[in-house]
Formats: C-alpha cells, structure tokens, sequence
C-alpha cells in the first residue's frame, strides 16, 4: 500500500522533513499548516520539490472550528476555507483534514454541524477538493469516529468524508469493528499512530507521547484489519506528535516511521517482507579497547581463557564454556575506552536474516576483510552497535570461527573446559535518549524478539526507562535502557551478563583472582532478611560477596557485578527455576553504588 507522514512528525525545516521522507521510502506526506506557515517556499515551489522528490502531497491540515456554529461564524469559516482552498490548489492537495470542533461557539446540534458541513463541501467541489471530518478525541461535542461518521452520512455530500484517526479511536477506548460499516470510498483518510498505555489528560497524551505502530500499546493491526475490510485503498499515513522524535534527527526518524508500516502491513497480511530467522543464541560480544590489558586482567580473573587470535586483524578470542568475547585493539575507540561494539547472533539462515534486516532498513554495514575471511552479513542497530548474521561450526554456512587461529596455549582448552561459566546470559545497551523507542521496534522487527514490557527503574539522578527483548527460551536476551544521565557512561554503560549454575563460586573465583566486585551497601541486605527468609549463613555469603537476589513466580535470580572497564562491566547471573526477569528490582542499588563507586575513585 502506499505510505504518507505528515511532516509534523518529523523535525527540522519543511525542505529537511520532505527530504528525509523521500528518502525513507514514503509515497507522500501531509503538509502541516504551521510547517507551510514557516517556510520561505511558496506553495508552488513546495509543490515542485515535492515532485522532485517523488512526493505526493495527499493531504492539507488542518482546518478547525468549522461546523455547528452561529450563521455569522460560519460564513467567516466559509471565507478562510475559500482561501484555504485557492492555496491547495497551488500546492497540488486534493484532500483537507477538518477536525471536529472544540470552540465555545460550537453547539450540540449535529443537523447543523452536516448541513454546515455540506456547504463546506460544495465550496470544495468548486476547487477538486475533498474534505475529510475527523472526530477529536477531545472535540466539545464530536469525540468518537461512528459519531463523526454520523453526520458525514446525514450531509451526504460526495465531497465530503471521513478520517479515521487511530490514536483517537483508541485512546478512547472506541471498539474499532464499526468502522467495517462505513463505505470504504467514504473515508477519505487513514492517520497511524500508537502511544504507550498511560493514564493522562487525552490532549496532552496526544500532543506529547504518540509513536509508530509497534512502539506503544494500542492494537493498531487490529483496527487496520477493520479499515481494509471496508474496502479502503488510500495510503496508510502516519501522524505522530512526540516531543522526542520532533528534536532528534529527521533523516533516521523518517526510517524508523516507514519501518513501523512495512511491518505492520506485513502483520495484516497486506505485504510480505523475507520472513524473520529468529537468532537462537549469542555467538560473541565484541569489545573495542585501546588498551587489551585491563580488560585481559578482568576476563582472566572471570576464568576466561585467550583461545585465538584472528589472522590479519587485532582481535583476540576469549572463551569460556559457549560464552565468546572478542577484543579488538585496532578500532578507534572513543577517549572514555572499552565499549561493546559488535555482537554476533547465532542464525538459522544468515543470508536471509541479512535480507529481512535489508528490506525493513536496516543499514547494511561494509566489512573489510581479507579474500580468506569468512563473508558475514551485519548491519548496524539504531544505537550503532554492528549485529552480525552467524552460522558457528556450522559447515553449510561461512563460519566466523575459522578466521581465528588457535593460540595453541596449553591451559586454554582446560580453562574453557572447566568453565563457571556456560554461555551469554544477556547483554545490556543503553541508548541514545531519542533512539529508545526505535531500538525496541528495530530488534522486534528486524530480529524477529519479542519486546516485553517497558519499565521504570529508579536512579539517583532520574528515571532509567528498560525495555527487554528476547526469544521465547530465552536464547537471546538484549535489554535496552535510556538513562535519566545520559553524560555518565561510567554507570549508564552497556553490560555483559554471564550465566553460571553457581554465582557464589563464579564469584569467590573472580575474587579470588584479585578481580574487584562491585561493593552493594549493607542496608540492601537488612533489607533482603525482611523480605525472604534464607538457609543459615546464605545471606552472610551474598553480604561478604556483594551478591543481589530477586524471586519471582517462576524461579529465583542471584547476580553481581564487576566493576567497571571504559563504558563496560560484566554480570554473573544465576537463574534457578524459570526465571523470566533481569533483577530490575535491585537495579536501583546497583545503579546507586555505581555512582558512590565513581564518585569514591574518581572514574
């Protein structure tokens, strides 16, 4: 179907916001008033650039306090769409948004307000417009959709229609299944947007917190499945006010906006993008560093061991059990040192993950490599990490793992053998603060996750906002999070999660190997005896060892945390039973020692 974004939700200039629309993909935009109003362009000279630029211009909004008015105010109404109207032919629109009323004029009288309404129309007739009427839903006296659709049937003009809107459909709580009984040549228009479920004044819902389909809580396939039963064939549109998309960049949110459609058309059955191999597990986390020795000192005392060194580059494995760390020392690094670059997943089908992530967007990323380096797909997440598509050991497909050459030291074998630790448990990135919901959307739709929900956890400086996405066995787990501080990437960092079946001996080992756990204030533990009861001596352990604990329906979670290296720090995590969770009930004493812990070393 064809794809159109009105270019309030986007930021920057109107040249800017046309720009990245064409370059997103989209067939169209809607002109904005206020986006017209500021621009030094003339109405034909957008119309040009538009056509340059691919652009169709489906529709002008909006036009307000219309309908049910004294005579008198509606003939002032009449005068200003007049102009309205002159003005859209100059820009080449064909279609205007009129919302219904919220003026104090306004009366409660809908055979005024359709009769009012077919004038209007007429008007429009004479100029090749259409008018769409679409119910605000905080309109003073028509708020819900079958309502506006009411009085577009009583007027019965042909230029008149209607605009489905889905946020204001659903944030009211409407049951979208009437909207089947509306002809489909009726609605004129078709606007998307989705919103995170919150309890607020609906204006301000609006106006601040609307996203993509697939970022908030609203069931949009569901009430798209409905307009397309109706036989609708205009475009699907997005108009979305969101104080965060409107200052980031408009080139990657106009992306992120035309992948929200592409895959909910695919969710409705209407487009068919390759289908999603979902990775099964972590084949490695890379680390950029400028200086390997810290990090070796830190991956050592875990009880990983330096199993090989890549042929033309300066990378080097560590391994321990299924668990694969990478450092590379010859990628610029930024001055704050080691962070988490690249991550591999384990792929059913590589070359068919790498198309799926193509067609929804992702951008590919250029690898050098030598003519003998195994050819891997990888393409960048919106926060820059690089994801590379694996097949490990796997002979029907290039296998990173033959890039590497043994070290041929003689204890590394029996170090990864006898491991404390089995796999990747999960990894942790923080997020660019305008980058947050795209992330969560991207990994669910380009990677095939399933995103939980999104949760609050407390810092000293703010609010830190977590959303988790993973396989449904938990093969892969990538909790995303956007901190309240976004300048401290000591403790707003990315993390490594390593599993072990026994968190007390990971950590007396790494201890034991003069590695430095991260110090947990003792009240967490007068705390802890209120709230569980344990075996003799097992909280004195957690105490002496700076171990955290958390219990949920299914099973039980103990966790620590080494201090931190550049912009990385590692977890040792256990889970027992069906753990589902990430301990985010204690990350608000982690995140708090952190903090006193830079604060004590400066660093």
């Amino acid at each position: 179907m064809r794809t159109s974004i009105a270019t309030v939700s986007l930021s920057g200039s109107l040249t800017e916001k046309l720009t990245a629309a064409s370059r997103a993909g989209f067939d169209g935009v809607e002109i904005f008033e206020n986006d017209l109003l500021a621009s030094p362009l003339t109405p034909e000279e957008i119309r040009a650039r538009c056509a340059d630029l691919g652009l169709t211009v489906d529709l002008y909004q909006p036009m307000r306090d219309i309908e049910a008015v004294p005579e008198e105010e509606f003939a002032r109404n009449l005068r200003r769409a007049r102009h309205k109207f002159e003005l859209m032919g100059r820009l080449g629109a064909d279609t205007v948004l009129v919302c219904s009323s919220v003026s104090p004029l306004a009366v409660d009288d809908d055979a005024l307000a359709a009769e009012q309404l077919a004038r209007l129309a007429a008007l429009a007739q004479d100029f090749g417009i259409r008018v769409a009427y679409e119910a605000l839903a905080w309109g003073r006296h028509v708020s819900t959709y079958d309502h506006a659709w009411h009085i577009v049937e009583t007027a019965g003009h042909p230029a008149l229609g209607t605009c489905l809107d889905s946020f204001h459909i659903l944030s009211r709580g409407s049951d979208p299944k009437g909207i089947a009984d509306i002809p489909g040549e009726k609605i004129f228009f078709l606007q998307l947007a989705d919103a995170p479920l919150l309890a607020m004044d609906v204006l301000q819902w609006s106006r601040h917190h609307r996203c993509f389909p697939g970022q908030g809580g609203f069931d949009i396939a569901g009430l798209l499945t409905q307009v397309l039963r109706t036989g609708y064939d205009g475009p699907l549109s997005l108009e979305v006010f969101n104080d965060v998309f409107r200052q980031a960049e408009a080139g990657p949110t106009a992306v992120d906006a035309r992948r929200s459609l592409l895959v909910l058309q695919e969710t409705v059955g209407v487009a068919a993008p390759p289908v999603p191999a979902v990775p099964t597990g972590v084949a490695f986390a890379e680390l950029v560093t400028p200086d390997a020795d810290p990090l070796a000192a830190l991956l050592g005392a875990l009880g990983f061991a330096r199993t090989a060194r890549h042929r033309s580059k300066p990378v080097d494995l560590w391994q321990q059990g299924e668990a694969r760390i990478l450092v590379n020392t010859g990628t610029a690094v930024r001055r704050d040192g080691t962070q988490l670059a690249a991550i591999g997943l384990e792929s059913p089908d590589p070359p068919a993950a790498a198309r799926r992530a193509e067609a929804l967007l992702a951008p590919v990323l250029p690898r050098r490599r030598a003519p003998e380096d195994a050819p891997l797909d990888a393409v960048a997440a919106p926060d820059g990490t690089e994801l590379f598509f694996c097949a490990t050991d796997r002979p029907e497909h290039p296998n990173w793992r033959a890039d590497f050459e043994d070290t041929g030291h003689p204890s590394a074998a029996a170090e990864v053998s006898r491991a404390e630790v089995s796999r990747i448990d999960h990894l942790a990135l923080t997020q660019p603060w305008h980058h947050f919901d795209e992330a969560a959307l991207f990994h669910r739709s380009v990677l095939g996750l399933h995103a939980q929900e999104s949760v609050d956890v407390a810092d000293p400086y703010g609010l830190l906002r977590s959303r988790a996405v993973t396989t449904p066995d938990g093969g892969v787990r990538i909790a995303l999070s956007v901190g309240a501080a976004p300048t401290d990437d000591t403790v707003h960092a990315q993390h490594i999660a390593l599993a072990t079946d026994d968190v007390v001996a990971a950590a007396r080992r790494f201890t034991g190997a003069g590695g430095r756990l991260l110090p947990i204030p003792a009240n967490y533990y007068d705390d802890l005896a209120a709230r569980f009861e344990f075996a003799a001596g097992e909280l004195e352990t957690y105490r002496e060892l700076g171990i955290l604990y958390d219990r949920d329906a299914h099973g039980e979670f103990r966790h620590c945390y080494t201090r931190t290296v550049g912009r990385v720090f590692f977890e040792l995590a256990q889970r027992d039973g069906d753990y589902r969770g990430y301990g985010a009930q204690n990350a608000p004493v982690r995140l708090a020692a952190q903090h006193a812990l830079k604060r004590l070393t400066g660093g």
